[in-house]
């Protein structure tokens, strides 16, 4: 009988979200995809209709769909300022990807990849920590709703 293998993370891992914004901003281009029902729920936030919404923030890449970014700087359309800091002017309702981060496949690859990804985001090894069954609940999340 073979014994399961665990991750390096088995012990868990400290990340506490401080709200900077990093994880939605550029300067590189990125993807911020979203489903249907997202979009939908988005959509509903910012009082729009859906297909109105879709042309004003949606762009597909091959079968999926992302939400625009600001072209310059190529931080995520809903990054905002509020009150003199960063935010998420849909935050209650924002996609999946944006819930699951820091705990991404590609940051969870190793320790390096870990503090590679927290080079860029001070709450990754700070605040609380995150047992393992919480790291696989948000690594493998597909929807919120």
């Amino acid at each position: 009988m073979s014994q399961k293998q665990y991750p390096w993370y088995v012990a868990g891992l400290h990340f506490q979200c401080i709200e900077c914004g990093n994880c939605c901003s550029g300067p590189e281009e990125g993807y911020i995809w979203t489903t249907d029902e997202e979009v939908k729920m988005i959509a509903e936030k910012l009082e729009m209709k859906v297909d109105e919404f879709r042309n004003k923030y949606i762009a597909n890449k091959g079968s999926r769909q992302t939400i625009i970014e600001e072209p310059k700087s190529k931080d995520c359309i809903f990054l905002c300022d509020r009150n003199g800091t960063r935010g998420c002017s849909v935050y209650d309702v924002r996609p999946n990807q944006c819930r699951t981060w820091p705990f991404w496949d590609m940051n969870l690859e190793s320790p390096d990849d870990w503090n590679f990804a927290g080079r860029n985001c001070p709450g990754i090894n700070n605040g609380r920590l995150y047992t393992y069954d919480e790291i696989e609940q948000r690594r493998t999340q597909k929807k919120w709703w």
